[in-house]
């Protein structure tokens, strides 16, 4: 590999136009297939197949007319009275255009709808009065029909009497005619009784049957009594819009719209505001924050490089190969749903490791100018050790983001893949626009000092020749395992969810929205649920409002339940829905234990027993979090078991790799307790902009994790391989962490500072779910590299002594020759020591005319002769000269060459004669199995 990329970097040097060229044109061809291709992106984040999920299809089957998504739009007086008429007609009027307005369904005018809501009680009231009327009558005339029954039982009574009096007084065949006609008037009236009475039973049970539908209408309406549209002081309502498609699937050009009518509805004394269903956007690739973030990666290329065109360099490659990693993408967005997220990681990822992976080669390069190698012979072999190193590193951060994709939830494995493709573009980028480009701009790169300086103190600074205290490394690990800890403390009391109108910005109509529903209306109205229930076997049409004053006392009946209202029921009566307004929002911990409770809920119905499905944002969050808990195992032992296989190829070693994972776990747990901290806990939420602390990004944890752990082991490799490569050059263990820590420190320390920058950049994104992500990876990176790369690790690498190169017998003869930094090519393409003074510090001098040999007419030798750089007088490094054994691996001598291990500095005479010293030098082979 180390081979292949010196080849590539002096092609690419040789022919830097065509190479940027080519660039150009695939930017070019990216932002073409961009504007033919791309679709929308979605702000939705939801995973297949969860019970939330299922809820919400059930509906889609149940009630094709309930259909669509929905959202709100919120109305306050300023001055807190009630709306007068004139306000009224104007927000009337508003949502009468909104509902005209493309993708709306309905649009509710929230004063009509209160009206019907307060008709509704006024006719239970009226209906409890007319049946108390209607039952008043009915007594009345059971009165008379009683009294009729007692007055006809009397006449008969008396009747009978005459008829016994008669035939006693044997007049009875006289009076007969008389008795029969006042029997028949008395026979004639019990019917006339028998159906008054009827009418009176049936009047009765016709008002009973009345009774029991006004009283199963008045509970219903009593379970939903908390819920109103208009606030009970009359001063803010809520008007809902309903749209044709689900909400994340309405194009952001129609919810744009209904948001800049509501903005512009200029109604005098009126504030309008738009929910986050609404007004939830696709957030900016590069804002103010994102912008800084850049300039102060900017500040540090220019401190370290010291001159503007190396600082650009770095900077230009990365924004090139973000804008291809991204439109590129982002051309299959009509054929994949991308979440408003995915292309910002893609950012993030792209310009911090673009910067990184550009600065590593571009440092080597510098500091084999300085010791007079001619341009296009170091840029070869920048590119083929340092550009090694970071083909390795980046592979491991691939690796990490594209095991994403078998948690099998599509959202993330999206994110994954794309942020994937960032950082392979960023390797291209690394490996072949970078020597393209330090081609064209010469020895330019370097400052006109440094350029001066060429011929005149080409030594190299000699690395350290004894180990640190084991003292200072007991305390350094003790005490900084212990502050990692107490960092990481916060995250035992991590709580997942999703984001919510709460988490904009305070000058957002979103939060605004938020927040007048939370005051006006009470919080569970900024986050209300569907409970569905389904039943065992249709219900009769008379039994349906019955049915559902049962299911929704039960539902009452659970904790944290502010008020229940039905949707209705399906054609076939088979399921009845309801919402549910908790009495708490959407991202409280009670809300989430009354989503377990209802789908816990079952209750005794005709034929047998309903059960209950909950829909909602924070059904969505249990679900959400459940699934990721479920997947993350899994994920972290394929990330951690293919990396640490990459890790043993590397270092030839079990211990290294073992420990660099630990350290990564200690990095990570801090990072969470940082995140809970200040998004959770609102620990300096004045500095970073907390207002409403609230539950962490769901799926923040897991992503994270796949890009930590890449970035990890970027500087593990970056500086352990220095360690590795001064231990196979023969110097004591010990000494060996500090030569390899002495080596890469400084390219490292201003690697992570950008990357750190990059990151925080993204803190005051405009988004809720970007900004703890830049968090969570600027604090990520900023704690392992400065706490666990440079001070855990060397302090462990110091304790375990040789033991920390161990390696199995029968594993090295079978593990492959992974040589990362190129140890063998230097050995083949030496550089060359100090050069005679320089005549002119001319830039001009410097160019690079397309040879190997540029620097011939100052006097520099060759860089790729390996007989010349060892016969030039005063060519060994500082710690070769006098023992003829140059460093950089150039034949001695002696005959030893230097990158032999123990052997050559035996031959030298000098036991710590310096390696090479560029930062981030890597192991030479199988540099262990040389050793005494």
């Amino acid at each position: 590999m180390a081979g292949l990329l010196y080849r590539l970097g002096r092609f690419c040097a040789s022919r830097h136009w065509l190479v940027i060229i080519s660039w150009i044109l695939v930017l070019a061809i990216s932002g073409g297939t961009f504007a033919l291709f791309s679709g929308t992106i979605s702000s939705a984040i939801s995973i297949p197949g969860t019970a939330t999920e299922k809820v919400q299809d059930r509906l889609a089957e149940k009630f094709p007319a309930a259909t669509g998504g929905s959202g709100s739009i919120v109305v306050a007086t300023e001055n807190g009275a009630a709306f007068t008429d004139a306000q009224k007609r104007e927000i009337t009027a508003l949502f009468g255009g909104i509902k005209t307005m493309d993708g709306v369904k309905d649009a509710i005018d929230p004063f009509a709808q209160q009206k019907q809501l307060d008709d509704a009680r006024t006719k239970v009231t009226d209906g409890r009065t007319q049946i108390a009327d209607a039952r008043a009558r009915l007594d009345a005339a059971q009165q008379k029909i009683d009294a009729g029954r007692t007055q006809l039982a009397q006449a008969q009574q008396q009747l009978d009497q005459k008829k016994s009096q008669a035939q006693a007084a044997g007049q009875y065949a006289f009076a007969k005619p008389q008795l029969d006609r006042a029997q028949a008037q008395l026979d004639a009236q019990t019917p006339q009784l028998a159906a008054g009475q009827k009418q009176i039973t049936d009047g009765r049970a016709t008002l009973q049957t009345q009774q029991t539908k006004l009283e199963q209408g008045a509970a219903l309406l009593d379970l939903s009594k908390n819920i109103r549209v208009v606030s009970e002081d009359g001063s803010a309502a809520i008007g809902t819009i309903r749209f044709d498609q689900s909400t994340f699937a309405t194009p952001q050009p129609q919810k744009q719209a209904i948001s800049d009518k509501a903005e512009k509805a200029g109604i005098a004394g009126v504030q309008v505001e738009v929910s986050h269903d609404i007004a939830q956007g696709v957030p900016s690739v590069l804002g103010p924050g994102e912008i800084v973030g850049v300039i102060i990666a900017a500040i540090v290329l220019l401190v370290m490089l010291g001159t503007v065109i190396g600082a650009a360099l770095p900077l230009v490659s990365a924004i090139l190969g973000v804008a291809v990693a991204s439109l590129a993408a982002l051309s299959f967005s009509n054929l994949v749903e991308f979440i408003s997220v995915t292309p910002v990681l893609g950012v993030m990822l792209g310009l911090a490791v673009g910067i990184d992976y550009s600065l590593f080669i571009l440092n080597r390069h510098r500091s084999q100018l300085k010791r007079g190698m001619s341009v296009h012979e170091s840029i070869g072999l920048a590119n083929g050790t340092s550009g090694n190193a970071v083909v390795f590193a980046g592979s491991t951060v691939i690796v990490a983001l594209l095991a994403l994709n078998i948690t099998g939830i599509p959202f993330l494995g999206l994110m994954g893949t794309v942020g994937a493709g960032a950082v392979l573009v960023a390797i291209i980028i690394a490996i072949t626009l970078t020597p393209a480009l330090l081609s064209l701009v010469g020895v330019r790169i370097l400052k006109k000092k440094e350029r001066a300086a060429i011929g005149r103190d080409g030594t190299a600074p000699r690395l350290p020749t004894t180990p640190m205290s084991t003292w200072r490394a007991i305390v350094t690990l003790v005490a900084g395992v212990i502050v990692l800890v107490v960092i990481a403390l916060p995250a035992t009391q991590m709580r997942l969810g999703l984001p919510s109108g709460a988490s904009e910005a305070t000058e957002s109509t979103q939060y605004k929205a938020y927040k007048t529903l939370e005051q006006k209306f009470g919080a569970g109205q900024n986050g209300p649920l569907l409970a569905v229930a389904e039943l065992p076997e249709p219900v009769a049409q008379a039994d349906v409002t019955a049915t559902e004053v049962t299911i929704g006392r039960a539902i009452a009946g659970q904790q944290n339940v502010a008020a229940v209202a039905p949707i209705g029921a399906s054609d076939d009566r088979t399921v009845i829905a309801f919402q549910v307004v908790p009495t708490s929002g959407p991202d409280s911990e009670t809300t989430e234990q009354l989503v377990r409770d209802l789908r816990g809920v079952s209750v005794d119905v005709d034929g047998g027993r309903a059960t209950l499905g909950v829909a909602g944002n924070a059904s969505a969050n249990i679900d959400v979090s459940t699934n990721l808990a479920t997947v993350l195992p899994i994920y972290l032992v394929v990330v951690v078991g293919l990396s640490l296989l990459i890790l043993i190829l590397v270092f030839r070693s079990i211990l290294v790799p073992l420990t660099a994972t630990l350290g990564f776990v200690l990095s990570l747990l801090a990072t969470f307790g940082g995140i809970t901290a200040i998004y959770q806990f609102g620990w300096l939420g004045a500095v970073f902009g907390v207002h409403d602390p609230a539950p962490i990004l769901s799926f923040l944890p897991i992503i994270e994790i796949g890009i930590l752990f890449g970035l990890a082991m970027d500087y593990q490799l970056f500086l352990v391989s220095g360690m590795r490569e001064a231990y196979a050059h023969g110097h004591e263990a010990r000494v060996s962490v500090q030569r390899g820590l002495h080596a890469g420190r400084a390219v490292v320390t201003a690697a992570a500072i950008i990357m750190t920058s990059v990151f925080s950049g993204f803190i005051f994104s405009e988004s809720s779910t970007i900004r703890p992500i830049g968090f969570g990876l600027g604090f990520g990176v900023l704690v392992d590299a400065f706490l666990v790369r440079m001070l855990l690790i060397p302090a462990v690498m110091h304790l375990l002594g040789r033991s920390a190169w161990w390696l199995p017998r029968w594993l090295d003869r079978i593990l492959p020759d992974v040589d990362v930094e190129g140890a063998k090519l230097e050995r083949e393409h030496p550089a060359t020591g100090p050069i005679p003074a320089v005549a002119s510090s001319d830039p001009s001098a410097f160019t690079p005319q397309g040879r190997d040999d540029e620097l011939v007419s100052v006097g520099a030798p060759s860089g790729g002769a390996a007989s010349s750089a060892a016969g030039s007088a005063g060519s060994g490094s500082a710690g070769s000269a006098g023992s003829g054994a140059p460093s950089g691996g150039v034949p001695s001598a002696s005959g030893a060459p230097s990158g032999g291990g123990r052997h050559a500095a035996a031959a030298s005479g000098d036991r710590d004669v310096p390696a090479d010293t560029d930062a981030g030098s890597g192991s030479s082979g199988r540099g262990p199995r040389h050793r005494a």
